[in-house]
């Protein structure tokens, strides 16, 4: 597994990020890691709130961002799109538009091909969502192999995850020197 995360302009302000992986697990088993609330919390984040199309979830990252989503489109396993809520309009300026994520998986024998595309980012600060993404692909990679939570210190919107921090901290200048 090597997850490398591209980008793209969508226009003079904002861009997208798309990372992609194949796990050593089935098409059942990745759907579950990434949306059910008890395995997301084992990588990723903490969610709760309304888990069907057309509900707001919240969620609080293991980067410190927190934030509301709406489901937006939901076809277990394949595919799931959510698109940010904005909750004040400072969180409204810091966006350019609405941002949305994406993710598609599928199944490749015995192993199963995630991708994950952010849209919607300032184009200004594309490098640390690429550094924040592969640092959470890889952590999903980790808890998949051992089953357990990647960083059983926790994390809150005050407080990153310290292995992630310290992953992503080390990725950010590998994306700014790449020219993302």
């Amino acid at each position: 597994m090597k997850t490398i995360a591209t980008t793209r302009k969508l226009n003079e302000t904002s861009g997208a990020v798309r990372v992609e992986d194949v796990y050593d697990t089935d098409i059942h088993d990745l759907w579950e890691a990434c949306t059910k609330p008890e395995r997301l919390a084992r990588w990723i984040a903490q969610v709760e709130g309304d888990l069907r199309p057309g509900g707001v979830i919240h969620a609080t990252y293991t980067s410190t961002a927190s934030g509301a989503s709406k489901i937006v489109e939901c076809d277990p396993p394949r595919h799931l799109l959510v698109a940010s809520v904005p909750e004040s309009s400072e969180q409204r300026d810091d966006l350019d538009g609405d941002s949305e994520t994406e993710i598609w998986l599928t199944a490749e024998g015995s192993k199963t091909r995630l991708v994950v595309e952010e849209r919607g980012l300032p184009a200004d600060k594309l490098h640390f969502y690429c550094a924040g993404w592969q640092s959470h692909l890889e952590d999903l990679a980790t808890t998949l192999s051992t089953g357990k939570p990647v960083h059983p210190g926790g994390w809150s919107d005050q407080r990153p995850a310290a292995a992630f921090d310290t992953r992503f901290q080390e990725l950010i200048p590998v994306y700014e020197k790449a020219g993302v």
